[in-house]
């Protein structure tokens, strides 16, 4: 690994190729952070054209490897005074997220912002752990644990979750009027928290630090835009594509091949949101309010309808669009 950069406004990014942290990169370097992006070799294979953009920018150095190399995390903060994290499945994502915490405060890094979940079986009421967020939330209590000056945000459903192909839980299933049809197990007139990843987080995870630990110390952050039940997320793609969309309840289906870690998330989804209806951030959440403090040029969900869900789409493969 070539010799760290060190400047005084260094900022750490782990996953940079994931839709957050590549939001948080684009921004940070934009306005004149040195930002110290870190890449799996798989991830730089997989999301190709999102690392190839990444080393094309002013004021990114690549960090490529595998965050289960000890050596590479205990150089990854050196010099660094902020850190942005989202954690994914590569391995243990509890023990990577604990080496990670250590290193950056043994590095003596001032902010860490990591990308968080609640566990909601901690709350009773018989609702499961969804095994994707709960590791998450351990992390974030060891984070706690160690005095690690950090502030943690919730993040709502990516409106970037939509497709048309056959992936489940969010597809939008192109009908033979050319309209679209989204099933899944969420009670249609209850709201959930929406967020445009891509264009949100960013802006949102540089005004945590311009705020500083005096404002967000310790807090959780619903970061989320948009409160929207699934009729009203349909009407806004109905008028954001000038066609029909219509939401119908029902299970989540699964017609392609998906990891099994998944497949325990989404049958948790089924009965935490469809069977309980429990609150998406757990009963002390707070969206928008939190989120519209710190950004407010946000793009809602039929903006995305008309502007990017196409370009998804046809950078996917899929022509319904012409």
């Amino acid at each position: 690994m070539p010799s760290l950069l060190m400047t005084n406004r260094t900022l750490v990014i782990v996953n940079t190729t994931g839709r957050q942290g590549a939001s948080v990169a684009r921004v940070a370097a934009a306005v004149g952070y040195h930002v110290r992006a870190h890449i799996t070799t798989k991830l730089s294979e997989k999301d190709g054209a999102v690392a190839k953009e990444l080393r094309e920018l002013d004021n990114i150095e690549i960090v490529e490897g595998s965050l289960e190399d000890n050596k590479l995390i205990s150089r990854l903060f050196v010099g660094a005074q902020r850190a942005f994290i989202n954690t994914i499945s590569w391995g243990d994502e509890v023990a990577i997220g604990k080496a990670l915490a250590n290193a950056a405060k043994k590095a003596g890094v001032q902010h860490y912002v990591y990308s968080s979940m609640p566990d909601h079986a901690v709350y009773g009421h018989d609702w499961p752990s969804l095994p994707l967020w709960s590791c998450k939330f351990t992390v974030e209590n060891y984070i706690r644990q160690i005095g690690l000056p950090s502030t943690f945000v919730y993040t709502g459903i990516y409106n970037n979750n939509f497709t048309s192909l056959p992936y489940p839980l969010f597809c939008m299933k192109l009908q033979e009027d050319g309209g679209f049809q989204w099933t899944a197990p969420f009670n249609p007139d209850k709201p959930l928290p929406w967020l445009d990843a891509e264009h949100d987080v960013g802006p949102a995870v540089l005004q945590i630090f311009k705020d500083g630990l005096k404002k967000w110390s310790g807090h959780r952050i619903g970061l989320a835009y948009e409160l929207l039940t699934p009729r009203q997320v349909c009407a806004a793609f109905a008028r954001g594509l000038k066609r029909p969309c219509s939401y119908k309840r029902g299970p989540i289906t699964v017609e392609v091949p998906i990891p099994n870690g998944y497949r325990a998330q989404l049958e948790g989804i089924e009965v935490l949101f469809g069977k309980h209806e429990a609150p998406y951030f757990g009963p002390d959440g707070k969206a928008p309010e939190e989120a519209l403090e710190l950004w407010e040029g946000y793009r809602g969900m039929e903006e995305y309808a008309r502007e990017v869900f196409p370009l998804e789409e046809a950078a996917n493969g899929l022509t319904w669009m012409h």
